[in-house]
Formats: C-alpha cells, sequence, structure tokens
C-alpha cells in the first residue's frame, strides 16, 4: 500500500510566558512517522510525551516548527476535510439530535440538507444507532455519544481518521465493545486510522501496527506489526500471542527515555 501519512523530521516548540519571563520547551523532536493507505495505526507513550500535540499537528490544529507533514503528497497546512477527528471529548452539540450533530460538518462543507440528511443516517446505521437518530446527547449513553462522534467524522467521508483517546473516559465494558465496533467500522469503510491511546492493551488490540513514543520530546522509537485479526466471538486477549506483544511494547516504553527538555528563551 502506498503512504497516505508521512511526517518527516517533525519538531514542535510551545513557548510559555509568565512573570516577565519565557520558557519554551519541545512537545516533539526528530519524529518520523509512515502510515499506509488503510492501515489502523495505533500510537502509545508515556503520559505528556506529545501524542495528543502529534494528533493536532497531523490534523492541521497546529503548524510543526520543523519538519514537513504530508497527506498524499500535499502539505497539510491547515484543518481540512480529508482528516476527521475524533476527541475522548465528545463535543456534541447539546441542543440538537444525534442526526443533528452528524449533518454539523455535512453543513460546514455545503452538503443540501437532503443529501444531509440521507447521509447522516447512514452513518448512523454504520455505527449502530438506528433508532437513536432523534435522541439528544442527554439521552444517551457515553459510548452511545462517542458512536455519534464517530458518525459526525466519518460522514464527510474523510481519507484518514484521527483518534485521540476516544474511548479512555469509558468503563471498561463499554470501552472493549466500542472497540470491536470501530474494528468493524474501520473494516467496512477502510478508512486510514492513527489512533493515539495510552493503553498498551487497547494499542495491541485495534492497530495493525504500534508506534511507541518517547518521553518528551516525544519522538517514534519503533514500530511493532501485530498480526492477531480480532474477530467477534473470539478471546484474543488471552492468546499467549497477545502476552507476547503486550509485552514488547511495554519493554518499549520501559527502555531508557530522554529527559524532559525545557530550554529558556
Amino acid at each position: 500500500m502506498t503512504a497516505a501519512l508521512q511526517l518527516t523530521g517533525v519538531r514542535k516548540d510551545f513557548v510559555l510566558r509568565g512573570r516577565g519571563s519565557a520558557a519554551r520547551f519541545t512537545a516533539v523532536r526528530d519524529l518520523d512517522l509512515t502510515v499506509a493507505g488503510g492501515e489502523f495505526l495505533a500510537i502509545v507513550g508515556p503520559s505528556g510525551c506529545g501524542k495528543s500535540t502529534l494528533l493536532d499537528l497531523v490534523a492541521g490544529l497546529t503548524a510543526p516548527s520543523a519538519g514537513t507533514i504530508e497527506l498524499d503528497g500535499v502539505p497539510v497546512v491547515g484543518p481540512g476535510t480529508d482528516r476527521g477527528v475524533v476527541f475522548q471529548q465528545y463535543a456534541l452539540l447539546p441542543w440538537r439530535t444525534a442526526r443533528g450533530n452528524v449533518e454539523l460538518g455535512l453543513e460546514a462543507v455545503g452538503v443540501p440538507r437532503r443529501l444531509r440528511a440521507a447521509r447522516a443516517q447512514e452513518h448512523l446505521d454504520l455505527v449502530g444507532l438506528t433508532g437513536f437518530e432523534d435522541r439528544y446527547p442527554h439521552e444517551l449513553s457515553g459510548g452511545m455519544k462517542q458512536r455519534v462522534a464517530i458518525a459526525r467524522a466519518l460522514a464527510v467521508d474523510p481519507q484518514v481518521l484521527l483518534m485521540d483517546e476516544p474511548f479512555a473516559a469509558l468503563d471498561a465494558q463499554t470501552r472493549e465493545s466500542l472497540q470491536d465496533e470501530l474494528l468493524r467500522i474501520w473494516r467496512a469503510t477502510g478508512k486510514t486510522v492513527l489512533f493515539i491511546t495510552h493503553g498498551i492493551d487497547e494499542a495491541v488490540y485495534l492497530g495493525q501496527r504500534v508506534a511507541v513514543m518517547s518521553s518528551r520530546p516525544g519522538r517514534i522509537t519503533r514500530t511493532i506489526d501485530i498480526d492477531l485479526d480480532p474477530q467477534p466471538g473470539r478471546d484474543v486477549r488471552s492468546d499467549p500471542a497477545f502476552g507476547r506483544l503486550r509485552h514488547e511494547v511495554w519493554s518499549e516504553l520501559q527502555a531508557p527515555q530522554h529527559d524532559r527538555e525545557v530550554a529558556h528563551v
């Protein structure tokens, strides 16, 4: 498969100002990453290593201080409908129904009303919310809200789905159920998925590959191929291969890492 996303030598610096002084810190540095078209890549790393910064950079929500980010060979210079984003917080409008929230992105790109309704219904069906179209967010469980958020991101037909710890706030049973649902949706749509998580088990369960980040300033230290192919009714997590891969990722995370870098400007 050809590369969908290519990050080369990416660095992101932030400047913190206060009480007459300024401090610069580097969130990610010398970060190289290639994601193939249609691939499900999970990224795991220690807290504060720059995982969310990496996703924001790919989403075009912030610009790199150095390096390049390309989608199909075209530089990423800002947000675009070719990238759909799902955050940990659902960010649903409380005064809109599930259908209305899914239609939101379609309105922004000028899809006519009649087509918006049909496309919203199609994607609510895709995420398993048939019959809940007219429910408001306060009438939905946490898992249902996140399904609406996924449907909203997919409705604009992005090439890449960017997910920032989308299941972290959910209980364990709901989280595992949505992991299976996400794999089903990924197989059905063929989207390229970049999935950020702090959970090793989640990364190994979902990803075709797992990219491991160092502590800040974050960089990719290693990518690990995952060959498990989770299927409904199969308890992959109890498979010895799952345990070996989980230990491999864990060991990479425990390897000596860079110290945090704070330089005064």
